[in-house]
């Protein structure tokens, strides 16, 4: 009997040990908070994962605009980068213009016009320098050094932006990468090795600093919309994105945009390609609010996958079920990142999660002690349970 309740005992006390070490690793990788699934599948998670697809698409949808202009023999990045700021500035900087008091364009223009503008221009020459890079490397190469931005992005958020992540947050990274090298892989196997190889460093050099352009302007376009606002942010990347755009336009293209046959099918095209863009600059903004910059360039990730997928009617390519794998991998590292927030340096136990600042995480703590306390008895009863066992069994021999 009693070697019976000690082996009772023992079972208790690895069913609590395995409980505490499952917990220290929760805690490790998620942070303090003790995750539920009604925590982890929200209806701010499910916002997120469309909105973030819908970027995706739009994006898809400006591949799919250029290649029907390349294949008409149309190569004008400027010219479409240009007419994309001329609609931000018709409307966001008009906006901007009717205000008044602080938030004026003419009293953010005294105050602020150096900081708009070095934001435009790296704005202006990320889009530029990885168009540019498709007439030196391959389509491989540019999908893989594109993810280039991803870690630039966090070391600037780190520094700048006081962002502080977990181990899940890196782990989840490194899945969406995963998924990102399924998706060269079967680009590969289908035969997709696409663009130029004439000068590949020169390609790959070009595409690590537009990775790093577009996280520096990732990064001041997280910091203006959370602090200011994004009418403001769009607004002054619509007005000096249309003057640096313009001026560049001028040098580089003078010579393309006069060939350039005018039909209706033409038209179509640009106006397709600005608007998709104009949505995905418009939107953007909305959702990097909601989570951050890195969190939007990790759903940016299937944005190749919808271009193929699209393709596979329009251009005819070749399709593996490796592609659905990298999907799936993708969104399932997307989900992983934005089920913990970040946190800032300044506050190391709050977050950036609306639905859990200030009364939720004081409901956290209490919810973290009450835990604890149990624990802490069931303890207690173990020990107790062990001693009575221990008692009773010298009582009978």
């Amino acid at each position: 009997m009693c070697k019976k309740m000690d082996r009772e005992v023992g079972e208790d006390s690895f069913a609590y040990g395995s409980l505490g070490t499952l917990s220290r690793w929760g805690k490790f990788l998620c942070g303090p908070r003790n995750l539920t699934l009604k925590d982890v599948f929200t209806w701010k998670l499910f916002k997120t994962i469309v909105m973030g697809q819908a970027l995706s698409m739009l994006i898809c949808g400006t591949a799919v605009t250029c290649q029907y202009l390349a294949d008409a023999g149309v190569e004008t990045p400027m010219l479409q980068s240009f007419l994309n700021y001329t609609l931000l500035l018709l409307t966001y900087t008009l906006v901007l213009a009717f205000r008044r008091g602080e938030n004026n364009i003419v009293q953010i223009l005294k105050t602020k016009w150096w900081k708009y503008f070095l934001m435009a221009l790296t704005d202006v020459e990320a889009n530029y320098t990885v168009v540019k890079a498709y007439q030196f490397t391959t389509l491989t190469s540019i999908q893989l050094l594109d993810c280039f931005v991803i870690p630039v992005l966090m070391v600037l958020s780190w520094i700048f932006l006081k962002t502080r992540y977990r181990p899940l947050h890196f782990a989840s990274v490194a899945v969406c990468l995963l998924g990102v090298g399924a998706m060269v892989g079967a680009d590969l196997l289908a035969g997709r090795d696409q663009g130029s190889s004439s000068h590949v460093l020169l390609g790959d050099g070009l595409v690590l600093v537009s990775a790093a352009l577009y996280a520096v302007s990732n990064v001041c376009q997280e910091h203006t919309v959370k602090n200011l606002s994004r009418v403001e942010f769009l607004g002054m990347i619509g007005l000096f994105g249309t003057l640096i755009s313009g001026l560049q336009m001028a040098f580089l293209e003078y010579e393309a945009i006069p060939v350039i046959t005018w039909n209706w099918r033409t038209c179509v095209l640009f106006v397709a390609y600005t608007l998709c863009m104009y949505g995905l600059y418009s939107f953007m903004p909305v959702v990097m609010k909601m989570t951050s910059a890195t969190a939007v360039n990790l759903s940016l990730l299937t944005a190749d996958l919808f271009s193929l997928f699209c393709g596979m009617f329009l251009f005819h390519y070749s399709f593996t079920g490796l592609y659905i794998v990298s999907f799936v991998v993708i969104t399932l590292g997307f989900i992983m990142f934005n089920v913990v927030p970040t946190y800032t340096a300044d506050q190391p136990y709050a977050t950036n999660d609306e639905a859990y600042h200030l009364a939720s995480s004081a409901d956290v703590q209490q919810e973290g002690g009450v835990v604890d306390r149990l624990q802490k008895e069931g303890h207690d009863d173990l020990e107790r349970t062990v001693f009575n066992h221990k008692a009773h069994c010298n009582g009978l021999y």
